[in-house]
């Protein structure tokens, strides 16, 4: 993996980034550290004379001399003075749930008098429950029982008045916790505002439905209609670039990972068409996601401003339910299901269907399957043909014309080539056209489906009657 060149925040000197403890994510941007030393001279203040930190939890001054007294929590750094304090700082990034704020408002510990924000409501819970706030520590203490006393206090004491001035200046606020720990995220906006691309992911759980393919084809379509396309590989594999000829340095991961900017990772490939490639390396960025706070909006929050640049995103998505595809998921607003025309592959549309109905429940992101395209489409078997009658008979118009088979579409990324490009004018060719031109139609029209009982405002379509529709008597998808 190629390093990044920049220029260290401490001493000014250019160099390569290389490792991870080079850069450091604080106060929306990064930081960037030549050495060990200019490393160890930023936790001091950044100056030679500056040889005092202040402490997050009690706002006073120390050196730090310690490792134990710098501390990362939800990718920033935090200093502590003392273990009690170090104590505090872990235990309000952790959170606390609206519960245990209620019963240690209801139940406070004895000999504590509640004054001030902290003094609890009628309903039992606290003024600062109320407005959002997190609970303070002495709270959330008494709640998870590890309080020993009013005498003997679980974290450093601190003045209550000037306490809740402190959190917000010192940015200490609990991180959110995932759907599976019970807190719900607020809900999103329902709806991109006008003038934000269509953000389409190509996406399916199984594997050989041609999502790679697609996803060239319908980028490359796009661009050929004057369209500005960004196409953004999320799949560690990096096909995309194989098939397009196109070698990078820079990929989506020093997008996530390194903080590296998208102009900078981005590549013309073809006129109108930007690519945004991917290779080995990202499938270290699992592990990155993994500990971040909102891990499943970093893409879309490293990608939408420069997302915004641009008429069509596509993003090609990995054959797996992994964190890379709940961000590719998080980030569009529609999903584009390649179906090969066999048995399995519908089997793997049911799969796509609960993965993008727990995207809209548990993530609250109003993401919709746009359509159904089968693939590898050959009229001369049975099975094709079934399949895809299943397909219209439960999708209606959400299914799209099918891809017809051709050794062209297999023959075109070993020349570095788009489908358009190697074999203009085939049958496959003119099919990925007329989904382009179908794309295309439906944006400029505002729906997003026109068959019977699909809504015509643009909005989502229900998922909930697509996965329905699958469970149906005698319905191949449902023979699992």
């Amino acid at each position: 993996m190629g390093g990044i060149s920049e220029t260290c925040s401490v001493c000014g000197t250019g160099f390569e980034v290389q490792f991870r403890y080079q850069m450091e994510e604080k106060d929306g941007g990064f930081s960037f550290f030549c050495s060990q030393k200019c490393l160890e001279k930023s936790h001091l203040g950044g100056q030679d004379g500056a040889a005092l930190a202040t402490c997050d939890a009690c706002a006073k001054r120390f050196p730090p001399d310690l490792v134990s007294q710098v501390l990362y929590v939800a990718g920033r750094r935090h200093y502590a003075c003392s273990l009690g304090c170090r104590t505090q700082l872990v235990r309000e990034a952790k959170g606390v749930r609206l519960g245990d704020i209620a019963a240690a408002a209801a139940a406070p510990a004895e000999g504590a008098t509640p004054t001030g924000d902290e003094a609890p409501l009628a309903g039992g819970g606290s003024r600062a429950a109320e407005a959002g706030e997190p609970a303070p520590p002495a709270a959330r203490a008494s709640a998870q029982g590890e309080a020993a006393g009013p005498a003997a206090p679980a974290v450093a004491p601190v003045a209550s008045a000037a306490r809740p001035v402190e959190l917000k200046g010192q940015g200490a606020v609990a991180v959110p916790l995932s759907p599976a720990g019970g807190a719900k995220r607020p809900a999103q906006p329902p709806q991109r505002p006008a003038g934000v691309p269509r953000c389409l992911a190509v996406f399916n759980h199984k594997g050989g439905t041609g999502k790679t393919t697609t996803a060239v084809s319908v980028a490359a379509g796009l661009a050929a209609r004057d369209k500005r396309v960004l196409l953004v590989d999320t799949d560690a594999q990096g096909n995309v670039s194989v098939s397009l000829g196109a070698g990078a340095e820079r990929s989506l991961y020093h997008v996530l990972v390194m903080g590296l900017r998208v102009a900078d990772a981005i590549k013309t490939v073809r006129p109108n068409l930007d690519l945004l490639p991917s290779n080995e390396t990202l499938a270290a960025a699992e592990l990155y996601l993994a500990g971040r706070q909102n891990r499943d909006r970093v893409l879309s929050d490293r990608l939408s401003a420069a997302a915004a640049e641009y008429d069509y995103v596509v993003l090609d998505c990995s054959p797996s339910l992994s964190l890379m595809n709940q961000n590719a998921l998080v980030f569009a607003d529609s999903v584009l299901v390649p179906v090969a025309c066999d048995y399995l592959s519908l089997v793997g549309v049911r799969q796509v269907i609960k993965t993008v109905k727990n995207v809209n429940a548990l993530l609250h992101h109003p993401v919709q399957i746009w359509g159904v395209l089968p693939t590898f489409y050959d009229g001369r078997a049975k099975i094709a043909r079934e399949a895809v009658s299943t397909m219209k008979q439960h999708f209606g118009e959400r299914c799209l014309a099918p891809i017809r088979q051709a050794i062209k579409v297999k023959e075109a990324p070993a020349q570095g080539q788009t489908i358009f490009e190697y074999a203009s004018g085939t049958p496959a060719a003119d099919d990925y056209l007329a989904v382009v031109d179908r794309i295309i139609e439906s944006r400029e029209r505002g729906t997003v489906g026109s068959e019977a009982g699909a809504p015509r405002d643009g909005t989502a379509w229900s998922v909930d009657r697509v996965d329905a529709a699958t469970e149906r008597p005698g319905a191949a998808a449902a023979r699992v």
